[in-house]
């Protein structure tokens, strides 16, 4: 038993088991900081919204209730309304033709308002001016309101429930007399539809989904999304001071919201499940991290310990490779001194071996370079343009036109294309469009018909230098992978014009196109200096930007660069054909 003990007492596993000691402390207290911490941010953030919930229910509540007050506030002070009551006060009862006829007026109200089910008018004896037929006013409500309504001087009162009629709101007002000082001449008593302060967007059909009341002043139920609900049940809610509240043995969270026109009180009602849940969720988020992080630090703690004590096993493996005549260097250690200067002693021995190899190898290479140069010396490009213009006088002799000319211009295409080093790698544009011009027509004689093309630019632009073939290769993926597609005859253009960012030489077709994916996928593999290939399309591109990159680094683009590739900006579609846009600085001499 001791034994085995004293095998497992190394250094690997007391570093295994002390950094697994020092990671489950250091996950204990960060993720009891982070739980405590975000279930306080979430209960916060739960209480706020519901308060800005309850703020924009109490506007649409005063919303309703404040078009009531304006349109019974126009009933009280229309003209004839003030003529009959003024009548009623001075003691000359109304005719009925006068009470038939404040029908119009009084119709305002229960037309424009939703909600209002009717309006009736009462004179200050509390009998009924109208309707025409109708019980007097102190049988419909107490004294309290009457008195509250005229201690308010024409402002209306919400009384609450109809005591008469559950399904009505009631709201009194004293009827001001204009042209008698304001003095009373009556009352207005609004009866509405209880239905018209329903605050819920849509019925109650999800469980745990907030919870609105409206309670009047004297703590009785107006409107609620909850049915069932009783004037019992919400009044230790109105009692309550703390915001979590228990309802129909549930817990909640409620925010009260007093509204400023009717004294009426809203209350939200959240279950507290809804508001713990992300909290259930970050307590399983951290239990499951906290698992995945040990077994991970478990593995890598196992494998540093493995690389930390295994060192010389490493330099014995990378010396045994030299049986093999591998010669490679140890790799750097940092355990002990003594494996340290074993490490540097055999690189230096590896880097003499490989000196002496490599020197014998460039030896080789530069005699087969010699031999390759010798062979390469023995054809001189002058020698390929003697024999094209042979050709050419012996076409001439043979009346055969049309091939002298192609072969004129093959000799003039492989001269341009093979001559010139150093600063003659720069032409200017005028050079680099007859070029282009001269490769157009050897591809007429290859596609005939199929092929038109057109090469627009300003005499202006023809002095301007650009680095050699930059554009011919674009032109020819337009020939190659636009037109050669076709069945029907297509069209090649070159565009050079000048804008703010330079020379933009722009190269289009109507061939078969891009989609948007091959088009996203080129200009990322240009981004990076890949090569793109879908049936060989891409890789002159690639040359091109990778020249424009080495010749003009970052001065291509412009305002607009973002959309740019090196200087390439490409449009296609698929069925309508490809634009290629090359944008270079405008240059007058070769940059040195």
């Amino acid at each position: 038993m001791r034994y085995k003990l004293t095998r497992l007492n190394t250094l690997r596993n007391q570093m295994l088991f002390g950094f697994l000691a020092v990671m489950l402390v250091i996950l204990c207290i960060v993720g009891l900081i982070t739980y405590d911490s975000v279930s306080r941010l979430l209960t916060n953030n739960a209480e706020k919204h519901i308060q800005q919930t309850a703020v924009q229910a109490n506007g649409r509540l005063e919303a309703i209730l404040q078009q009531v007050d304006m349109l019974t506030t126009q009933v009280a002070t229309d003209v004839f309304v003030q003529q009959v009551m003024e009548k009623e006060k001075a003691g000359s009862r109304a005719t009925f033709a006068e009470r038939q006829a404040l029908l119009p007026s009084v119709n305002i109200a229960e037309v424009y308002a939703n909600g209002v089910h009717s309006v009736e008018l009462f004179t200050t004896d509390y009998g009924r001016l109208y309707p025409l037929d109708g019980n007097s006013l102190d049988s419909k409500i107490s004294y309290r309101w009457i008195n509250e309504a005229l201690e308010n001087r024409g402002r209306l009162v919400w009384i609450g429930i109809d005591p008469y009629d559950p399904e009505s709101v009631l709201a009194i007002r004293s009827v001001r007399l204009m042209n008698q000082w304001f003095s009373p001449g009556g009352y207005l008593l609004v009866r509405m539809n209880r239905a018209a302060f329903d605050i819920s967007d849509s019925p109650r059909e999800q469980q745990g989904r907030e919870t609105m009341i409206v309670a009047g002043s004297d703590g009785k139920l107006i409107a609620s999304n909850e049915k069932g609900l009783t004037g019992e049940a919400i009044q230790p809610l109105m009692e309550a001071e703390g915001p979590e509240v228990e309802l129909s043995s549930r817990r909640y969270m409620m925010v009260k919201q007093e509204s400023s026109v009717t004294g009426w009180t809203l209350l939200i009602l959240t279950p507290m499940g809804e508001i713990t849940m992300g909290v259930s969720v970050l307590q399983t988020a951290i239990l499951v991290s906290a698992g995945i992080g040990t077994i991970l630090f478990i593995l890598f703690s196992f494998a540093l310990s493995t690389i930390i004590t295994r060192p010389v096993l490493k330099l014995i493996k990378t010396m045994r490779s030299m049986r093999f005549g591998v010669l490679q260097q140890a790799a750097e250690v940092s355990s002990t001194n003594e494996i340290n200067e074993l490490n540097r002693t055999y690189n230096q021995m590896v880097d003499n071996m490989n000196d002496l190899i490599r020197l014998v190898y460039q030896k080789e290479i530069m005699q087969s370079q010699t031999e390759l140069k010798a062979l390469q010396a023995q054809i001189n490009p002058h020698f390929l343009f003697n024999t094209l213009e042979a050709l050419y006088w012996s076409l001439l002799e043979k009346d055969e036109d049309e091939l002298a000319e192609y072969v004129v211009t093959m000799s003039d295409l492989f001269r341009y294309t093979i001559t010139g080093a150093g600063r003659d790698e720069w032409v200017t544009v005028g050079d680099e469009l007859e070029h282009i011009e001269r490769y157009l027509l050897i591809m007429k004689m290859r596609f005939g018909d199929r092929l038109t093309w057109s090469i627009s630019s300003d005499p202006e632009l023809a002095g301007f230098r650009l680095p050699k073939l930059l554009i011919q290769p674009v032109v020819e993926n337009a020939i190659l992978h636009g037109v050669e597609g076709k069945i029907s005859p297509g069209t090649v253009s070159l565009t050079v014009s000048r804008t703010d960012e330079g020379l933009m030489f722009t190269v289009e077709d109507d061939g078969a196109g891009m989609d948007e994916d091959a088009v996203r996928r080129l200009e990322h593999s240009l981004a990076r200096g890949e090569r793109y290939s879908s049936k060989g399309s891409g890789v002159g591109l690639h040359n091109v930007a990778n020249r424009i990159r080495l010749y003009f680094g970052g001065k291509t683009g412009g305002p607009g660069a973002a959309s740019h590739t090196n200087g390439i900006q490409i449009s296609s579609r698929r069925g309508e054909g490809t634009r290629i846009q090359i944008t270079i600085p405008a240059l007058t001499e070769v940059p040195k």
